[in-house]
């Protein structure tokens, strides 16, 4: 007798990431020269997790009957506005914002689908995407479709963009896209003025057909090479004919991943609007989470309100912003004259570079000890936990992996 529902129980037990980065500790642990470049966190030269240590203490500092509270459902009010803030940085769209927290950035990208999209419908994003958005979907009774992310010249490919969000208009009469900008994961690619306008222009000729939200995942926007508010400063403009959506993450940008506080911030002219998409969102965090950490989100909201502390916390993450920097820039340099075939790049965790056999390169990568992630077409390559030294090593395996 089968107890799971029909649509459960072929489920795979571990994320495919989670299960190479075991393999590649438990060698390394048994003495091989492993390089592990499958980590999605940022590791120092030593292979230890950076950590903000003015974080830390904001958390220290808090009373034990705060962290031991139930939070307010939505999360607590200093935090949400810290968030709004965060992102527009003083700008007139930050009245306009409305916000709930949300366990990580995983947690608002769950919210937005299950708010934005009917069952059974589609999601869209670029062809190459961080694997759990599908997962995301798929375990919330959605799709997953795509377009293709880059063109010919290595740019956005903004016309088949405008092709498939016709057709998701055409089949749905709806819209949920998710663009995961500046500095994608897997790609590493940063969305410029250019590729901004495309998308502006496109979303612009189809809001008539039906609603389109649009959300930008900028988990890893605070590495960026320009500030955060400015890499997305164009895509305000949707906000005359979409719903704009931010996932925004306290892991990378605070290096506190296991703490898992994040938000979903939906920009809304209409104060109407933005009152029913509020209670939608606190009600689905009612119906799924209840509340999340009190701890977390009430040091992160001091983080963010103390400009003390919040000076400190910039000094540190800027560190590592530099040696992750240094990183890409040695990548860039090497991966360029070894003749890799990868997408523009100037900060973040990752790059990608493109293959057409990817899984039978990324095995033959894990005999050398050299550990990457297969994504379609491609290995994403986790610079954030590689050191400066390895990369010549790493640069050479994927050479001779993707030009047998």
């Amino acid at each position: 007798m089968e107890f799971l529902i029909p649509s459960r129980t072929a489920r795979p037990a571990d994320d495919p990431i989670f299960a190479l980065n075991a393999e590649a500790q438990a060698r390394k642990k048994s003495g091989e020269p492993v390089i592990n470049a499958t980590v999605g966190a940022l590791l120092d030269d030593d292979g230890k997790l950076a950590i903000i240590g003015a974080v830390v203490e904001a958390l220290r500092s808090l009373p034990p009957e705060v962290g031991a509270a139930y939070a307010p459902i939505a999360g607590p009010q200093a935090f949400l506005q810290g968030v709004i803030d965060d992102l527009f940085a003083g700008r007139p769209e930050a009245s306009l914002a409305t916000a709930v927290a949300t366990p990580g950035g995983t947690g608002a990208l769950r919210h937005a689908i299950t708010t934005f999209l009917e069952p059974q419908q589609m999601l869209l994003t670029t062809g190459f995407y961080w694997g759990p958005y599908k997962t995301l979907a798929d375990e919330a009774d959605r799709t997953l479709a795509t377009f293709r992310m880059f063109d010919d010249k290595g740019r956005l490919d903004v016309a088949d963009f405008e092709r498939k969000l016709g057709g998701v208009l055409d089949a749905q009469g709806r819209a949920l896209v998710f663009l995961n900008t500046p500095c994608h994961n897997p790609t590493g690619y940063s969305l410029d003025e250019k590729d901004w306008s495309g998308i502006v222009d496109v979303v612009g000729r189809a809001a008539s057909r039906g609603p389109i939200t649009v959300l930008l995942d900028v988990a890893y926007g605070r590495y960026a090479k320009a500030n955060l508010t400015d890499t997305f400063a164009p895509a305000l403009r949707l906000a005359e004919k979409a719903m704009v959506l931010f996932a925004w993450s306290a892991s990378k940008s605070f290096t506190q991943y296991g703490l898992r506080v994040g938000a979903l911030v939906a920009l809304c002219p209409d104060a109407q609007e933005r009152a029913r998409v509020q209670n939608a969102l606190t009600y689905a965090s009612r119906g799924t989470w209840s509340n999340c950490n009190a701890a977390g989100m009430n040091a992160i909201a001091k983080v963010l309100s103390d400009p003390e502390l919040r000076a400190r916390v910039d000094a540190e993450r800027a560190t590592w912003k530099d040696l992750l920097d240094r990183r890409v820039a040695r990548w860039n340099t090497l991966a360029t004259a070894a003749g890799l075939a990868y997408p523009r790049i100037d900060g973040g965790f990752f790059s990608t570079v493109f293959c057409e056999d990817a899984p039978r390169a990324a095995a033959r990568l894990r005999e050398e000890g050299i550990f990457v992630v297969p994504v379609q077409g491609a290995l994403r390559v986790g610079l954030c936990s590689v050191p400066e030294r390895d990369i010549e090593r790493l640069v050479d395996g994927l050479r001779r992996a993707t030009n047998p």
